[in-house]
């Protein structure tokens, strides 16, 4: 009898997996939306491809990748260039790009199939929002069939799509913290508003305090440890230009125009898109490929030429932590958001939607703990949109595990380009643009309607 209850469960999960998402949530779960609920899973899909990606880089696991069937056939070249190269070499760096590729391709057939669907009436829907356990074996199945590809000029031409993605996604995630950042500044002038506490004002100036504090002892530290009283201009140049540019941006946030127009717009915006900038900055100036300049420059040596007096160099350094956590923070911020500032809803093609309030009250009153469907009369969300900021997203990782890097002329040595040094700070010019953008909209478009 027990046997029988526990082939009727697994059958029921099987279901749910190849079902909709509200199967999906355990009792212990509240009721959640399934615009929500589909999000999520998604993101959990590209996270296990990043946890993937990570194991493979891990220099006792990078060695055993010659095992996999296939994945060293086509080895006879590498960029391009017909050479004779050890299978062992860059191993790690093959299997990250691969892994990109496959997770990309993944989130571009969704991006591609969800083209303009407009409600959950629409019957592909139900393929945004279901069949879970049949979208799992598609991405093995791409999985399997990437490492298959011959490096030939695979791994120079996916360079530069990782390349064009990671600077878009800097930028989505750019106008992600400008909507957290507004919506935080809106949150504590309401609460300081309806108390009538002071409070709230003072914990407002605390945070844009500490985070503009942060900032100028980062900047300190980048003068100190990225530049030197001779040479270095490179570094001195990009340090100062965007120093400039965060003090521009926050001079304008503040002046009597601007608040005029946008009153709930302020320091703690500017402060947070300061410290983020002086972050890529960062970033950009670990990727500095001159080792005077660059006291954190990381020379990775090949697999098969690494030698005892020659061992292995890891793949992070302080910038890839950073940035990972920043990736998985605005991934889940993509999942779950739901914003009130227009321009931003506009710029992620979002909208807050009233739909599915019934079945919402309806799940509740039923006491069931299950994902309701908001979407009924309008999607909360671009379906398309959303999959192309986790393709953007895939490729950000993808470059970030690897640090940009690229193998030399000699195939024994990965170097880091100055394509990923410009690529970071140009991204983070037109960054500190779009923000100046949202704040003298307004003013330039006073016909528009920005409240």
């Amino acid at each position: 009898m027990g046997a029988c209850l526990g082939v009727c469960s697994l059958l029921s999960c099987v279901s749910c997996l190849c079902g909709s998402a509200p199967c999906l949530l355990c009792g212990c779960c509240p009721s959640a939306k399934n615009s929500t609920v589909s999000r999520l899973l998604f993101t959990f899909f590209l996270f296990l491809g990043t946890l993937v990606s990570i194991i493979m880089i891990i220099p006792g696991v990078e060695k055993e990748l010659h095992k996999l069937p296939g994945f060293c056939e086509g080895s006879g070249s590498v960029l391009g260039v017909q050479t004779h190269v050890d299978c062992g070499s860059f191993l790690g760096h093959k299997a990250v790009y691969r892994m990109g590729f496959a997770m990309a391709a993944f989130f571009f057939l969704f991006a591609t199939i969800m083209v303009c669907v407009r409600s959950s009436k629409d019957p592909r829907a139900a393929v945004q929002n279901g069949f879970w356990f049949f979208k799992f074996l598609v991405l093995v199945g791409i999985t399997v069939g990437a490492f298959y590809i011959p490096d030939g000029a695979f791994t120079s031409v996916w360079f530069y799509f990782g390349v064009v993605g990671s600077f878009l996604f800097i930028l989505v995630q750019l106008v992600l913290l400008i909507d957290f950042a507004h919506s935080w500044s809106q949150l504590w002038l309401r609460n300081a508003g309806e108390s009538n506490a002071k409070g709230w004002y003072a914990a407002l100036c605390i945070v844009t305090f500490i985070f503009y504090a942060t900032s100028i002892a980062a900047i300190v530290l980048l003068y100190v440890y990225y530049t030197k009283p001779e040479g270095c201009t490179e570094g001195k140049v990009l340090i100062s230009i965007n120093l400039i540019l965060c003090l521009i941006v926050s001079a304008v946030s503040i002046l009597p125009k601007i608040q005029d127009a946008q009153p709930h717009s302020g320091l703690l915006q500017a402060s947070l898109i300061t410290l983020y900038t002086i972050y890529v900055t960062w970033s950009a100036l670990a990727n500095v490929p001159t080792q005077t300049c660059n006291p954190t420059l990381l020379v990775r040596n090949s697999t098969s030429s690494a030698t005892a007096t020659q061992p292995l160099t890891t793949w992070w350094d302080a910038p890839s932590i950073v940035g990972l956590i920043i990736f998985i923070l605005c991934t889940l911020f993509i999942s779950v958001r739901s914003s009130d500032h227009p321009q931003v809803n506009k710029l992620m093609l979002t909208e807050e939607s009233t739909a599915g309030a019934g079945s919402e009250a309806a799940a509740v009153e039923s006491g069931l703990h299950r994902a309701y469907d908001n979407e009924q009369d309008g999607v909360s969300y671009n379906y398309t949109f959303f999959h192309l900021c986790l393709l953007l997203a895939a490729l950000y990782i993808m470059m970030t595990l690897t640090n940009w890097y690229r193998p030399d002329e000699s195939l024994q040595v990965l170097r880091s380009p100055w394509t990923a040094v410009w690529v970071k700070i140009c991204s983070s010019w037109a960054g500190l643009l779009l923000y100046l953008w949202t704040l003298v909209a307004p003013l330039v478009l006073p016909d528009r309607d920005f409240s």
